[in-house]
């Protein structure tokens, strides 16, 4: 059986020291590292030979950590998150306090509020938010279960989380959305 709390006390300190991680998410097996440290984002965009112009996907463990990483959330926008009956990644404009590599070239910043445990404990006790994109070399397809990632990739991260490997269960890539001006959304996967 594999130790949940070995893997986030291993996971934590290798992102602490800047590394990455490959991990299971609410979604599917993701490549991730400390959203607040620029160097550390430079290697996931290496890693999976994704240029810097596609920007990444921002996890928060609780909906309340969004009004401290965005400028001007809509009002009720803990209640929308928490409303969401699937995976959904939210992408608001005017980021806050991110490094420029982890921000859209516009300021925008895509977040998910994750309803995974593991990530939960995981975000909580490194105390920053994840950078969490598909467990995959760009243009390749997202890995659902973790048998399904590229033998090569595995190699280059810092860390390999060891719980939920056996999962069989095949898992969906999150919705996505953009909040308009108007407070209303559209759906853009």
């Amino acid at each position: 059986m594999v130790d949940f709390e070995a893997d986030i006390k291993n996971a934590v300190t290798v992102l602490q020291q800047g590394g990455t991680i490959l991990y299971p998410t609410d979604t599917v097996w993701g490549i991730g590292c400390s959203a607040l440290q620029e160097a550390a984002i430079d290697k996931v965009f290496a890693i999976k030979q994704r240029p810097q112009e596609k920007s990444l996907i921002v996890l928060l463990a609780e909906a309340k950590e969004v009004l401290q990483y965005v400028a001007a959330p809509p009002p009720d926008i803990i209640a929308i998150i928490e409303s969401f009956e699937v995976p959904t990644t939210v992408i608001y404009e005017a980021a806050l306090g991110f490094p420029d590599n982890a921000v859209h070239e516009d300021g925008s910043i895509a977040i998910r509020v994750t309803t995974d445990p593991f990530c939960k404990a995981l975000i909580k006790r490194l105390q920053q938010p994840l950078v969490s994109t598909s467990a995959n070399f760009s243009g390749m397809p997202a890995p659902a279960i973790f048998s399904a990632i590229d033998e090569r990739l595995l190699s280059q991260v810092d860390y390999v989380v060891r719980y939920r490997q056996n999962d069989a269960v095949a898992r969906q890539p999150s919705q996505i959305i953009r909040i308009l001006e108007d407070e209303s959304w559209e759906r853009l996967r």
